[in-house]
């Protein structure tokens, strides 16, 4: 029998990774370039968080000001908090219990890169979670702020990936029913 590798703690796994919605509002949306790709990635981020089990969070910011969720987005979640701080910090009972049931890593996505995400990433590395930033499927009005966001999160210890790099990862093989949806989520064409 062929010996196989102990998995990599590096990489993310169903059963000890939380997917981490930010802020990916209605008004915001528009003033974000490439917003369509960023909810269609963050859509397929969701779909294989749902086929394969992985535990889903999310936030809104003042939605009195900034408005609710996107609904393609808000129908595939459960208990979106509003916080007026721009950390998903303020939300600590999102993520009291996590370490219990095994989750120790969370891959974070929305809006934006260089505020409400960036300021949530480092203070989730800050608690001791493993972090992990889709860097497709976060965004800013500004290309400069998304990029030295972008950057910034590395170089304090998050990990920068994809949504297609973590819809793999959690999925760890093919053969599976779960492979079969994740296979499809990755062959959708981008919006147009």
């Amino acid at each position: 029998m062929a010996k196989t590798l102990v998995r990599s703690p590096e990489l993310m796994n169903r059963d000890d990774t939380a997917l981490l919605v930010v802020d990916v509002q209605e008004k915001l949306l528009p003033l974000i370039p490439g917003s369509a790709q960023l909810v269609w990635n963050i859509r397929r981020l969701l779909e294989g968080a749902a086929a394969l089990g992985v535990r889903t969070l999310a936030t809104e910011q003042y939605p009195q000001g900034l408005g609710p969720t996107t609904a393609e987005l808000a129908k595939r979640l459960e208990n979106i908090p509003a916080k007026l701080a721009f950390s998903c910090g303020e939300c600590g009972e999102l993520f009291t219990g996590l370490a219990d049931q095994g989750i120790w890593k969370i891959l974070v996505c929305g809006i934006e890169t260089h505020v409400c995400v960036s300021q949530t990433v480092h203070d989730l590395l800050g608690e001791g979670f493993r972090v992990y930033v889709a860097a497709d499927a976060v965004g800013a009005r500004g290309p400069l702020d998304h990029e030295m966001a972008l950057r910034r999160m590395d170089s304090a210890g998050a990990t920068l990936t994809t949504t297609e790099a973590a819809l793999f990862e959690w999925c760890e093989r093919a053969g599976s029913p779960e492979f079969k949806k994740i296979s499809a989520l990755v062959r959708e064409s981008p919006p147009g």
